[in-house]
Parts: structure tokens; C-alpha cells; sequence
């Protein structure tokens, strides 16, 4: 099937702008997907660029985003004060999906993003039915006794955790320790080798693919 190239998203309807690439499903709708970038990136990652082509050829429609802070400066982290309203902007970004786009509603992003589609999902369970969270940062870099994790036993929404075994925001084993604390169904997956930024020049081809393998058996959602 021919990759359908991605299209601009924008809708600046009401206090939290929605900003990134519509990734149309291709074949029978399976879905719809809303993903979003870490503190230093911005949707067009290699990663997630990646996963939307794949994840709308088998049938997920999917969003990658930038969330309100990155469309305020295209540089630099994000403060404090930035988190309600990141989060708001994926609650956004729901919505919008949710209007056009029938079947599950999963959303997540790769280490900060998916912190705080985490900690909207913790407060609004009915905004999502699934969680995709890739590198979250279950603690700054040396700084383990620091968890971020106080949000984790209000989660009850199936959440699946994709982490390198080199991240320095959590090891693998904090990881199995940590997830005890979500009631909700759960899956960690620890991807051999590889750091924060789980993409790396020996897993460009492959990781991709395997996370929306591993995205579809947790979430259940039927295959061609």
C-alpha cells in the first residue's frame, strides 16, 4: 500500500491550540492516535514521524502534535507552569481526533509528553482509552529518590511503558517497581541496549515497527 504523506494540522479554536501532522488510516479505521514530543524535541522526531507511517498504515489514524509550549518557542525546555496547559493541549488534540475519528482513542509521547498525557489521564480517565508511553522519565538523570510518579495509583486507563535498558531516567528494574503502583492494566517493555532517545542507528529499521506490534497485542486492537 502506497504511504499516504501526512498533512498539516492546525486549530486554534479555544485556549489550547492544536499544532502538528494528520497521519490519515489507511484500509479499514482501526483507531485514532494522538502522540506528542519530549521537552527537547518537537513532533517531526524521526521517531515519531516513523510511528505515524506506521501506525496509519495499519489503520490508526494518528496525530503527532506540538504541544502548546513548543508552539510558543520553537527552542528550549518547557517550565513548570507549562504542564496544565500541555496538557490541556492533548486533551485538545483528543477531542478533535475523537470528532473525526471512531474506535479506541490512544494517546502518549515519548518522555516528557507522555508524563503529562500520564498526568491528564490520571485526572480525566474518560479522555482516553490507552496510554503509549515511551522513555517516560521516572526520574531526572541521577536523581532516582526524585520519582515522578505520584499521579501512577489514580491510572486506570491501560497504559503501555516502552523503556531502554541505558535510560538514564529510569532503570528497568526502577521501572518494575514503580508500575506496581498503577491499578490500571499495565505493560513494561524494555528495548536492549538502547538510551532516552530509544532510537538509534541499530534499531532505525526495526523498533519502530515492533512498538506498533507491541501498541496493537495491549491494546487489543484487531489487525488486518
Amino acid at each position: 500500500m502506497e504511504k499516504i504523506p501526512a498533512e498539516s494540522f492546525v486549530n486554534q479554536e479555544g485556549e489550547a491550540p492544536v499544532q502538528g501532522f494528520l497521519h490519515h488510516a489507511q484500509g479499514e479505521l482501526r483507531g485514532s492516535l494522538v502522540l506528542t514530543h519530549g521537552a527537547g524535541g518537537n513532533c517531526n522526531a524521526p521517531l515519531l514521524v516513523a510511528l505515524g507511517d506506521l501506525f496509519a498504515a495499519a489503520g490508526v489514524s494518528t496525530l503527532r502534535c506540538n504541544l502548546p509550549f513548543r508552539q510558543r518557542r520553537p527552542s528550549g525546555p518547557p517550565s513548570p507552569s507549562d504542564a496544565k496547559k500541555d496538557q490541556a493541549g492533548l486533551s485538545r488534540a483528543l477531542t478533535l481526533m475523537k470528532e473525526q475519528f471512531s474506535g479506541p482513542a490512544l494517546v502518549g509521547g515519548v518522555s516528557y509528553g507522555g508524563r503529562q498525557a500520564s498526568m491528564l489521564v490520571s485526572s480525566e480517565p474518560e479522555v482516553a482509552d490507552g496510554l503509549l508511553l515511551l522513555s517516560y522519565p521516572l526520574h531526572a538523570p541521577g536523581r532516582a529518590a526524585q520519582l515522578r510518579t505520584a499521579h501512577f495509583p489514580g491510572l486506570r486507563t491501560p497504559a503501555l511503558f516502552i523503556s531502554g535498558t541505558r535510560d538514564a531516567f529510569g532503570s528497568i528494574a526502577e521501572f518494575e517497581a514503580a508500575i506496581k503502583l498503577i491499578p490500571g492494566r499495565n505493560q513494561l517493555i524494555a528495548i536492549e541496549g538502547a538510551g532516552h532517545g530509544l532510537l538509534q542507528k541499530s534499531n532505525r529499521e526495526k523498533l519502530p515497527p515492533e512498538i506498533v506490534a507491541a501498541a496493537f497485542a495491549f491494546f487489543q486492537i484487531p489487525s488486518a
